[in-house]
């Protein structure tokens, strides 16, 4: 197991990455955190000096998604997918490639979120086509750019909750 700040990092098989999480807010938004482009464009983008500057929805199964990051040096990076299964507040389930497929194929992700408390424990966990593509994801600082962008999601969240 790897830890990054309150992210916990494990590999549950060799094809596979499981990310946890847990964020001081209710389930609904920090689903709607995952789900909605103007939500999605205050957090994910990793270290500073990227933006989200696409972030297109169809939130619905057979639905497509499209992401791409933008650097202040000019670099892109852009990946997609579909959405297999959606179960609001609890379970998203899509395919993700990348532009520039640097692990080998089609990876399926599953967001599975479930409160507690008034906290929301998220786990991410990604099948990778192959053990060699888990290891490559596992051999970038991913962890550390998820951990950056979930404490975003903290201070979103807190900014919200205080407004509310």
């Amino acid at each position: 197991m790897k830890t990054v700040g309150k992210l916990q990092l494990t590999t549950p098989s060799d094809r596979e990455i499981e990310v946890t999480r847990v964020f001081d807010a209710p389930r609904k938004l920090v689903y709607d955190a995952w789900t909605k482009p103007e939500l999605l464009k205050r957090w994910l983008y990793g270290p500073d000096g990227w933006s989200l500057a696409v972030c297109d929805i169809d939130l619905r199964v057979g639905g497509r998604y499209r992401y791409v990051w933008h650097h202040t040096n000019g670099n892109k990076m852009g990946m997609g997918g579909v959405y297999k299964d959606i179960v609001p507040p609890e379970r998203i389930v899509t395919t993700q490639l990348f532009d520039q497929d640097w692990h080998g194929g089609e990876a399926v992700g599953t967001l599975m979120l479930t409160e507690k408390d008034g906290k929301t424990i998220t786990v991410n966990t990604v099948l990778y086509p192959s053990k060699q593509g888990r290891d490559m994801a596992l051999s970038t600082p991913m962890a550390e750019g998820m951990e950056m962008g979930h404490v975003r999601m903290d201070a979103m969240f807190a900014a919200m909750l205080k407004e509310a």
